[in-house]
């Protein structure tokens, strides 16, 4: 799927994922083309400028971490800001999913005949 398909979601979507802990921007990518079956396949360059973003906005915090033997790497983790912006995403997505349910399963019997 192509990111700007994501406009208004990107940020909801990696909230969610942040939400189970703390990872690196490529275990969030990975998560992300795992759980959508590979629909959500985002490029690096869309992921990680959005957690930059999140982390200016104090949704999310970013530190160094170095496990040994392996090269050293910046996780991210949900602030609680981020908890309640995620909470906000969720219920503006489910609106937002059925509404968009209604309206492709042919729920417009109000819709007045011309």
């Amino acid at each position: 799927m192509r990111a700007e398909a994501l406009k208004g979601h990107l940020d909801g979507l990696l909230l969610a994922v942040l939400e189970s802990g703390p990872a690196h921007g490529y275990a969030v990518i990975e998560v992300l083309r795992s759980v959508s079956g590979g629909t959500f396949d985002l490029p690096t360059g869309t992921v990680y400028p959005a957690l930059r973003r999140l982390e200016e906005d104090g949704l999310v915090a970013s530190a160094w971490d170095q496990p040994p033997g392996e090269r050293k790497r910046r996780v991210y983790q949900l602030t609680a800001p981020g908890r309640t912006a995620l909470a906000t995403h969720r219920q503006g997505w489910q609106r937002f999913s059925g509404a968009v349910t209604a309206v492709l399963a042919g729920e417009t019997s109000w819709v007045p005949a011309n």
